[in-house]
């Protein structure tokens, strides 16, 4: 791993099977074993900066317990999810002077998830940044 600005780059071509929680890389982020810049924290959430941002601000958000998908969460994480992208959604519209941002969940392969622990990418989005939507996969 080596750092470049304030994003950490990590080398997911050593690791082998991001889909299984074992070698999960957000679950090593969780557990301390990868160093990030945490955004937003809170006991079951924890929000940190893309490695392969779309732009400046370009956010992750994750659940501290493993869960694969979207729909593998269970309803009381599901609830309170929106809280913690909420609560980072406020701290990046401050940050980085947003008037919105987008808020995508690629769910599964076949939309183009990568790692395999459910996580929110929430960009933030200011008048007339010619964006029209963001699509991440």
């Amino acid at each position: 791993m080596r750092k470049q600005g304030r994003y950490f780059i990590i080398k997911y071509r050593k690791i082998k099977n991001l889909m299984s929680e074992k070698e999960c890389v957000f679950c090593d982020i969780v557990n301390g074993k990868v160093k990030t810049e945490k955004i937003y924290e809170s006991e079951n959430f924890i929000a940190f900066y893309d490695i392969n941002p779309l732009g400046g601000g370009h956010t992750l958000i994750i659940p501290k317990k493993h869960f694969s998908s979207l729909m593998d969460l269970d309803k009381e994480t599901s609830e309170k999810y929106l809280l913690a992208v909420r609560e980072t959604a406020k701290i990046i519209i401050k940050k980085y002077g947003a008037y919105g941002f987008n808020l995508v969940v690629n769910n599964g392969k076949a939309a183009g998830q990568v790692i395999g622990h459910v996580h929110f990418h929430l960009l933030p989005r200011k008048e007339g940044d010619n964006k029209r939507g963001i699509f991440i996969g």
